[in-house]
């Protein structure tokens, strides 16, 4: 059983801690966690996605009736789901980060649309932003969407799309206007509208739905268009603003279970006549982990309870939340493949699935790379008194 006092700590509420208990109960009897994609990969994002939706959980994947969306209960949400399953935590986080744009800048009615089904399950979400020109460096985007009428047409390439090829919905960013980061506009595209296309679905080291898409003349009604044109940087930076503090309580899950695996193997484990736990080296490496997976966790959660808190952007907190998580969960994780031995590097083991899954998410929403450059942004504006 994996350490669950962090849930004493201050950032958390009493609807936190039973949120979590709720979640762990269900989480220990629901078979679908046990799908890991391996040889039916779209049929288990839907078995999880369906087991995840009779639970209730997706519904906290998008604001509640108050119109909040609770950073520490989606932390908390992917932390659990990952620990147990990197499958079912895709599944989850892919239905809030797809919906993430029409949850902070869509009207009442497209909020009404378009996130009731999300929460149901009853559509698959996705966030289109990545193209094979502009990944990091989001304002270089070349996709456009050109006035026609009432509506707007697309063209463009996006790649490395989560849920593409599954999705029932495309969050889509294209360019509207002036080169830059203020000629971007987000859109809603289904699936089935015409002029879209799946070219190819990208297999990955960890099984996880993704595809490169292409717009040619897609035509969508103007009531797709989320905010107003040109606020597509701000809207897609404030998703990630939102939801990479989520990628970092994931990266904590995996590190938490990874840990639980090589503490118990210590303990099981004979060496020298004695539980390899008693060795000076194993303790070293053991107490190690510990402290990177409680300091991943002290940075998630102020991040969270920052934004909960109704700060309007936490970009630094959230970049160094993420930056850190999933860089020392590598490390806590490569530690216990080392402390398994042998066994640590067969396929399919719990410790070598953790190593393949804990490797993309130090890129997804932004790489550790592009992490430091914002926090050093951030740092040296506040030096400057620029925030």
């Amino acid at each position: 059983m994996a350490d669950r006092s962090f849930l004493d700590w201050p950032f958390l509420e009493d609807r936190h801690r039973a949120f979590a208990a709720d979640l762990e109960a269900w989480a220990e009897r629901e078979a679908a966690l046990g799908l890991h994609g391996d040889h039916d990969l779209d049929g288990d994002c839907r078995a999880i996605l369906k087991a995840l939706a009779a639970g209730g959980w997706l519904r906290h994947a998008v604001p509640d009736a108050e119109g909040r969306l609770d950073v520490r209960t989606l932390c908390l949400t992917r932390e659990t789901l990952a620990r147990r399953s990197g499958l079912a935590d895709f599944v989850f986080a892919m239905q809030g980060l797809g919906s993430g744009p029409i949850s902070l800048f869509g009207t009442d009615a497209q909020k009404a649309r378009w996130l009731a089904q999300a929460a149901a399950g009853e559509a698959i979400a996705a966030f289109a932003l990545s193209e094979p020109e502009a990944g990091s460096d989001v304002a270089a985007l070349a996709t456009t969407a050109r006035r026609e009428g009432d509506g707007w047409v697309l063209d463009g390439t996006k790649t490395f799309i989560s849920n593409g090829g599954l999705a029932d919905r495309y969050t889509v960013f294209a360019r509207t206007g002036e080169a830059g980061a203020k000629g971007i506009s987000a859109f809603v595209v289904d699936a089935d509208t015409p002029g879209f296309e799946v070219v190819e679905r990208i297999p990955l080291m960890a099984p996880h739905p993704l595809a490169t898409l292409r717009f040619a003349d897609c035509r969508v009604d103007g009531d797709r268009l989320l905010g107003e044109p040109g606020q597509g940087f701000r809207i897609a930076m404030a998703t990630l603003d939102v939801f990479r503090s989520t990628v970092a309580a994931a990266a904590l899950g995996f590190a938490r279970r990874a840990f639980d695996e090589a503490a118990n193997r210590a303990v099981s484990r004979r060496l020298f006549g004695a539980p390899m736990a008693d060795l000076q080296l194993v303790q070293a490496a053991l107490a190690e982990m510990a402290l990177k997976i409680d300091a991943s966790a002290l940075l998630i959660y102020r991040a969270a309870w920052l934004k909960d808190r109704g700060a309007p952007r936490v970009t630094r907190e959230a970049a160094m939340a993420k930056l850190y998580a999933t860089d020392e969960a590598q490390a806590v994780i490569d530690q216990a493949v080392q402390l398994f031995g042998g066994l640590g590097v067969v396929s399919g083991s719990p410790v070598e699935r953790l190593y393949r899954e804990i490797r993309a998410l130090r890129i997804y929403e932004g790489a550790s790379e592009v992490q430091k450059i914002v926090i050093a942004r951030q740092a040296l504006g506040a030096l400057r008194g620029g925030g």
